[in-house]
This record gives C-alpha cells, structure tokens and sequence, in this order.
C-alpha cells in the first residue's frame, strides 16, 4: 500500500528564488529531471498517478504518465499554498519568510487553511490507492510534500525532514497506519548533467 509522493520539476523561478504564479512552467532541466525521474520509476510496477494540475506538476506528471503507460488524474488540493498578492516576488528581498507565516497574505492561504487542504488531499490519495493493486504517484509541490509527511507521515526515529526538498525527489510513505516513511526525499535518478540548483526555492 505505497504512496509515491513526488515533488514536480525545475523552474526558472525556483532558482531564481521568486514565488511562483499559478502558470509557471518547467524550465528545460525541469524536464529533463522528470524523464530522468520517469525512467527510474517504470520499474516500481506505478498502479495510477495523481497530480496537481499547475503546470509544474502537471507536466511532470504527464512525463511519467508516458513512460508508465497510465493517464494521470488531476487534484487541485495538491496545489502550492496559494501566497497571494507575493507570488511573482523575489523571495530574498521580502524582508520576512513567507513560506513561514502562519496568517493568509493578501489574497493568499494561511497555514492552518493550508494544512486541512493537504488533510483533505492525504485522505483523497489514501481512496485512490485502496482501489489500486500497485503504487500511487502523487505529484505535487514542496510544502505540501513537507506538510504530508510532518503531519501525516511517521519518518524513521533516526531521521527529520531535510531543510530542503529537491526538484523530482521522491518519498515513499504507506499508505495503512501508522504511514511510515520508507525513503526520504531521495533524488539519486539525478546526475551531474541534471542535478538541482541547490540554492533553489522549495517552497512557494
């Protein structure tokens, strides 16, 4: 009962560190991470593929859903957490952590709203792979994949949640209680030619 949870592809805004708008695209690494991404996961036997329908994660998805040979089903709660008015902004001259603050910026998503959407989208992903006979792929974004597995997934006593989650990394959480985490954020389908940025946004 294996929930695949995947973060999408890189952008242009992403190592840029500029909060992203809805409509923002992979960059052409970005797809090269999701092919590189794809091949790898062809031989996890993948039963059905989820994913949030912003572009990003959409055409990561799609990716993998030609190399898997499935269709992908789209969800709008595994969106980003909507910031409002900010996204389009540079991150670095805010002034102050977005990605942190717990009330809704002007137009924008609050943390707690934002932890009962991905509650909510835990709970869609949990449906869809009890009626699979094989992995689920979810693909999303980096605070939501973070808000799943603190709030929802058990890591192993010896692990935290790194500090940040790579382009196309992968995690692996049961999807039966307690919903342990098997692999954590593992990006090692990467190499040279395509590796991340690692000074990128993972979040917004």
């Amino acid at each position: 009962m294996t929930l695949v949870l995947i973060r999408h592809g890189e952008t242009a805004l992403n190592v840029t560190r500029v909060l992203q708008p809805a409509d923002t695209p992979l960059s052409a690494q970005g797809l090269a991470q999701a092919q590189a991404l794809a091949r790898r996961l062809t031989a996890l036997g993948v039963a059905g593929i989820v994913s949030s329908d912003l572009p990003r994660a959409w055409v990561t998805a799609l990716v993998i859903g030609d190399a898997c040979g499935l269709p992908v089903t789209p969800s709008s709660l595994l969106h980003e957490r909507n910031f409002g008015d900010l996204r389009g902004q540079p991150y670095d001259t805010l002034g102050f952590d977005p990605l942190a603050m717990n009330q809704a910026p002007p137009g924008g998503e609050s943390i707690p709203a934002f932890i009962d959407r991905v509650a909510r989208a835990f709970d869609e992903m949990r449906r869809l792979r009890a009626a699979l006979q094989g992995p689920l792929v979810v693909v999303t974004h980096g605070m939501v994949i973070r808000a799943l597995l603190a709030h929802h997934g058990r890591l192993p006593a010896s692990s935290r949640l790194p500090p940040h989650l790579g382009n196309t990394c992968v995690s692996i959480v049961s999807a039966r209680p307690p919903h342990a985490v098997s692999l954590l954020a593992c990006t090692r389908h990467l190499d040279a030619s395509n590796q991340e940025d690692v000074h990128s946004l993972s979040g917004g």
